[in-house]
């Protein structure tokens, strides 16, 4: 679903001095949580398709995972491992849908208490699991997206806030409709589609995932402010 994004001109060319790491450049680390009880590695999420684009995008520029939404243990020590002793200059971002979401709100927290900076952090129709709180971003967190969307069963968080918004920057939170142009979820069972189908639709959305990886793109490559400008002129 996704690989159509460079194909379609939906995403330029990169040029960047990470490739390969010749520069000293340290490499940067992505981790993504699924939502519900899905698989991490089951392809019919987006999450999963997510992660794979952007390993043939950035290739050695990056480490990619996936992790279940309860696996936050494994996945901080997935990156404690990564980012080694030099952790103030550790370059982390973090998505996630639904209870993924969530669990993107609580790895940001987990390595706030260890003194790690975090880049960026994107929820996707986040929803907060039992005694978790995923509104509030903490600060050392750079930037962070919020998309949701308001219809069905299952919606997503409306808004996010910055702990401390000197320090972080909210980049906004863009409320996805699908009423007049639905997203076919052909490969998700019939009760999903039936009860939470705008929830399973903003997963699948490819607008939702272009917007990311642009936001990456822009994040590694330093130039934020486009990223911004383009997310705000997308959705007045």
């Amino acid at each position: 679903m996704l690989l159509f994004l460079l194909a379609a001109g939906c995403l330029a060319p990169l040029s960047l001095r990470g490739q390969g790491m010749a520069d000293g450049t340290r490499k940067a680390i992505v981790v993504g949580f699924v939502g519900g009880f899905v698989r991490h590695d089951d392809t019919k999420h987006a999450e999963v398709k997510f992660a794979a684009h952007l390993r043939e995008r950035y290739r050695s520029a990056i480490d990619v995972e996936v992790f279940g939404n309860h696996a936050g243990t494994p996945a901080l020590q997935h990156v404690l491992r990564l980012i080694g002793p030099d952790r103030a200059h550790a370059r982390i971002i973090i998505f996630g849908h639904s209870w993924g979401g969530t669990e993107t709100v609580t790895l940001a927290r987990e390595l706030e208490q260890r003194g790690i900076p975090v880049l960026l952090t994107i929820q996707v129709d986040s929803i907060a699991k039992p005694g978790q709180e995923n509104s509030t971003i903490p600060a050392n967190v750079e930037n962070a997206v919020n998309f949701y969307q308001s219809r069905g069963l299952l919606h997503g968080r409306s808004e996010i806030l910055a702990r401390d918004p000197a320090r972080t920057n909210i980049i906004g939170n863009f409320e996805m409709t699908y009423k007049d142009h639905p997203i076919e979820c052909k490969d998700f069972p019939w009760y999903a589609r039936m009860f939470t189908k705008p929830h399973i639709e903003i997963e699948n959305d490819p607008r939702v995932w272009t917007e990311a990886a642009s936001l990456i793109d822009l994040e590694l490559s330093g130039t934020k402010s486009t990223a911004e400008a383009s997310l705000a002129a997308s959705h007045p």
